[in-house]
């Protein structure tokens, strides 16, 4: 088609066929700004989704319930996302009734506040009890309660996609079987009426890494069974 010009040309510009056009890029713009990020102002709804762990430590004789509850920003859409909004800790157990109070009550406002809230995990883990820690079942040590509460978060965060979990590549896990099954078969011939109830073999080590008593000696290096992680790289 082509168009008469009937007036003075005072200036022009080129456009490329691969550059989007001024409508694309304003609809691209207002689409964004639609697009609702977690902050401290955002009303909380009538209902929201909630997950309960429990946590059963040697330390008392009741258990600890902690329920986190996740808000579902921009549903239905491109950019669904699943946020925690908020926790609640319970027990039976009112000695520790301040601290708890006040702990969920950070954790929730550091939630509301967005973006990266993934450190509260570390935060919480590097927290050790004065009096000694404990072992959980499967040989995992947890320094303190508060380490198990930031182990609580990581195991939620990691079931909504926020953490990424590592996976061990097949060459490293054919080499950790290997070398347990190796262990295994010394530790049978020692000691062959030896039975081991734990999920990794008897005489096994703290792994510095993962904090699992999963940790052999094969070979004149240190091994975790559970992680991978190897002294010899």
């Amino acid at each position: 088609m082509t168009h008469k010009i009937t007036q003075a040309i005072t200036g022009y510009d080129v456009v490329k066929d691969d550059e989007p056009k001024v409508e694309e890029v304003a609809l691209q713009s207002e689409e964004k700004s639609n697009i609702i990020q977690m902050h401290e102002s955002l009303k909380r709804p009538e209902m929201l989704l909630g997950s309960t762990y429990k946590i059963k430590t040697p330390l008392s004789e009741h258990s600890l319930y902690i329920t986190i509850n996740d808000l579902i920003l921009n549903p239905d859409t491109d950019h669904e996302q699943r946020r925690p909004f908020e926790v609640f800790i319970n027990s039976k157990n009112m000695d520790h009734f301040q601290w708890i109070v006040a702990l969920t009550r950070i954790m929730s406002a550091v939630f509301r506040k967005g973006g990266d809230i993934t450190f509260l995990v570390e935060e919480l883990r590097s927290v050790f009890d004065p009096s000694g820690g404990y072992f959980k079942k499967g040989g995992k040590f947890m320094p303190s309660l508060v380490a198990e509460i930031g182990d609580v978060v990581e195991s939620h965060l990691k079931m909504i996609g926020m953490i990424k979990t590592e996976e061990i590549s097949e060459h490293q896990q054919k080499i950790m079987d290997e070398k347990r099954a190796q262990f295994e078969a010394e530790k049978q011939v020692k000691s062959p009426e030896h039975e081991t109830t734990s999920e990794f073999p008897a005489g096994s080590q703290l792994c510095t890494k993962c904090n699992v008593t999963a940790s052999i000696q094969m070979d004149g290096c240190m091994t975790c069974l559970n992680c991978g992680d190897s002294k010899c790289g």
